[in-house]
């Protein structure tokens, strides 16, 4: 992509209302746009680090046999009373909506209800299970503190992933197998080191669940952290007979702020008992199938990093998620030369698979590396009079700051590296 054509701009300053770290520098470097609290539109360069965040999260979710699916965002209010998850005072992130042709709908902001009830069509006999689906989806919710930028939205996009299984054995095998896979998806966007397994209450979904904290002074929760064991206890529950459980001492705990970036629910039989999934065993027996809940919240991923790995001069994208590869920025000081190298720079690159954002635009000098800084593409490459006098290009880490110079016959080649 060519910057000159690139739809969105960088701007100097975030919108007076806008308090969030990862929105301002969002909005500032042309990733997302606001419409309203807790509502924004993903642009190119936002769209295209979601579809990257997405990306590890599906080779992760695919790697423990789940199944991609997507599932409808209106929800049928009869469904849902049954469980006695309609009623506002349960459950009071609802937006509801009148049908001209009478009756009431809901707008999706969890899905375990619908999928049970459709798994009813699919499940009968032991030999169906067990069963991993899960979706990207879109969930609107009716969120009071919409404060937080994109980490706490009325509008978000989540992958929320749903096992059925035989046996509490079997679901906990599963389930075990899903908490290694989070990890990894944390590990690989470069939040591994500073998030944490938590132990928390259910909230609307269940008595007790496991969540996913990121160390960070904008969090939104209170947890304790036993960094010998790299696992957390949420504020809401930390007890005595908790503490015991886990086999850890308050003395050991260090109290920070964190961000909630995923969370695992075991309902067991729960559901399956309210809405009728049951299917036969061995013996022709009828049983209730078992119910896991697993969820990681793909905008809110995106705003936690930013929040906790940008610096003073802007964004820092980890290299698995990053809009494009290498910025390729071309400081010509009107020398049609420099403009000739870059280009051709440019087009090796493409032409080798290496996803590039050149900066052919013509400011100045320091308004590229501002913006480029800005935008956060983990590698820049700088063609100019003098990278061409020595014979190579400038070759620049955004995470580090290190600088170094490579050939033009080996920018490629390390590159690739």
């Amino acid at each position: 992509m060519r910057q000159s054509e690139l739809f969105t701009k960088t701007r100097k300053t975030a919108p007076k209302d806008e308090v969030a770290k990862n929105a301002q520098l969002l909005i500032r470097a042309g990733y997302i746009h606001k419409e309203m609290a807790g509502v924004y539109s993903y642009l190119p360069l936002g769209l295209r680090v979601l579809e990257n965040i997405k990306r590890v999260v599906r080779e992760e979710m695919n790697a423990v046999g789940a199944q991609e699916i997507i599932m409808t965002s209106l929800q049928r209010k009869e469904l849902w009373e049954i469980t006695d998850r309609w009623d506002d005072q349960k459950v009071d992130v609802w937006f509801k909506s009148e049908l001209k042709s009478g009756g009431e709908v809901g707008f999706g902001w969890s899905h375990e209800e619908p999928i049970t009830d459709m798994m009813k069509q699919f499940i009968a006999s032991y030999r169906d299970l067990p069963a991993y689906v899960y979706q990207f989806q879109t969930k609107l919710r009716n969120e009071l503190r919409a404060k937080s930028g994109i980490m706490r939205g009325k509008e978000f996009v989540m992958k929320d992933m749903y096992s059925y299984s035989t046996t509490e054995e079997k679901h906990r095998e599963f389930y075990d197998k899903a908490i290694a896979a989070y990890l990894k998806v944390f590990e690989r966007l470069s939040l591994g080191d500073r998030t944490f397994l938590t132990f928390a209450s259910g909230g609307a979904f269940t008595q007790f669940s496991h969540e996913f904290q990121t160390v960070s002074d904008a969090g939104e929760d209170t947890v304790y952290l036993h960094r010998g064991k790299k696992i957390a206890i949420n504020k809401e529950v930390l007890t005595d007979e908790v503490m015991k459980q886990l086999d850890v001492e308050r003395g050991g705990l260090e109290e920070v702020k964190a961000i909630e970036v995923g969370n695992i629910f075991s309902f067991g039989s729960v559901k399956s008992e309210q809405l009728g999934l049951m299917f036969k065993d061995e013996n022709g027996k009828e049983i209730p199938v078992i119910l896991g809940s697993y969820g990681i919240g793909i905008t809110r991923l995106m705003g936690t990093v930013v929040e906790v790995l940008s610096d003073e001069k802007g964004i820092v994208w980890p290299e698995e998620i990053a809009p494009f590869q290498v910025h390729l920025v071309s400081i010509t000081g009107g020398n049609e030369d420099v403009m000739k190298e870059a280009d051709r720079v440019y087009d090796l690159l493409k032409e080798n698979g290496i996803e590039v954002l050149y900066d052919d635009r013509d400011v100045r000098a320091g308004e590229k590396f501002a913006d480029s800084d800005l935008i956060g593409i983990p590698t820049r490459l700088v063609v100019s009079e003098k990278t061409m006098s020595e014979g190579g290009i400038e070759r620049v880490d955004r995470a580090s700051g290190t600088t170094g110079f490579v050939s033009d016959s080996e920018v490629v080649q390390a590159l690739q590296k």
